[in-house]
Formats: C-alpha cells, sequence, structure tokens
C-alpha cells in the first residue's frame, strides 16, 4: 500500500504534538507551583473562559474538562475547600447548582493565565502548513 502522506506531514504532526506536550507540562508545573493541581486550574479555567457567562454548571464543566460528572463533582467540591470556588442554586433549574470562581481563584488564575500568555508568545511553532497542499 502507497502511502499519500508526504514526510512534511509527519514532520509537522510530530512537532505540533511536541510542542503541545510541552505547553501542558509547562502549564502543570506552572498551577503546582502556585498550589494548585492542573485540574484545579482547569476546572477555574474552564468557569472563567466560558463565552458570555462567569458561572456554569458541573455539567458543563465536566464536558469542557472532558472528566465523568462524578469526578468533576469531587473536583468542584475540593476547590469549593480550598476556597476557589462557591456553589449558588441555579435560578433556572432547582436540580442543579453554578459554580462560580471567587476572588481568591481569580486572583490565583490571573497569575497563570499570566504565565501561559507569556509562554505562548514564547513559542515558536512552525510556519502556517496547509495539508493540502
Amino acid at each position: 500500500m502507497k502511502t499519500t502522506m508526504s514526510k512534511d506531514v509527519y514532520i509537522f504532526l510530530s512537532e505540533f504534538r511536541y510542542q503541545l506536550r510541552k505547553f501542558l507540562n509547562f502549564s502543570e508545573t506552572a498551577a503546582r507551583e502556585l498550589g494548585l493541581t492542573p485540574q484545579q486550574h482547569q476546572l477555574l479555567l474552564a468557569i472563567m473562559g466560558l463565552p458570555e457567562k462567569d458561572f456554569a454548571t458541573p455539567r458543563e464543566l465536566s464536558e469542557r474538562l472532558q472528566i465523568t460528572h462524578h469526578a468533576c463533582v469531587g473536583l468542584i467540591d475540593r476547590c469549593e475547600q480550598l476556597g476557589f470556588v462557591t456553589r449558588r442554586k441555579n435560578p433556572e433549574d432547582g436540580r442543579s447548582v453554578l459554580v462560580e470562581v471567587t476572588q481568591k481563584g481569580k486572583e490565583i488564575l490571573e497569575r497563570l493565565s499570566e504565565a501561559h500568555l507569556e509562554e505562548i508568545n514564547r513559542i515558536k511553532f512552525l510556519k502556517k502548513f496547509d495539508v493540502n497542499e
């Protein structure tokens, strides 16, 4: 069977995965240095990063984090105990809650986000690659 992908495609995909892994490693280390687990950082970012609102339901968060609902609730519990998030009743659905980032959570997320933006700007990635060329 003849391959149709050029060597350049494999080089691009390999480099892309390498740069993603380096960024994720940076992100995990930066979170730990500020006393958060990578998952706690991701939870705070998922809430604050939702378009048009600064709160989320556990269902939305489990989808954004790609974890089970049960695991997400446990993560929310731990973040709430640490003072990073709060819960309030969902006025549109009495069966669910809304999760919001506290001032403490926002301050630590801002520090992490500044570091992440610096890292993104530092990364020199490959030239734009069009696999259809």
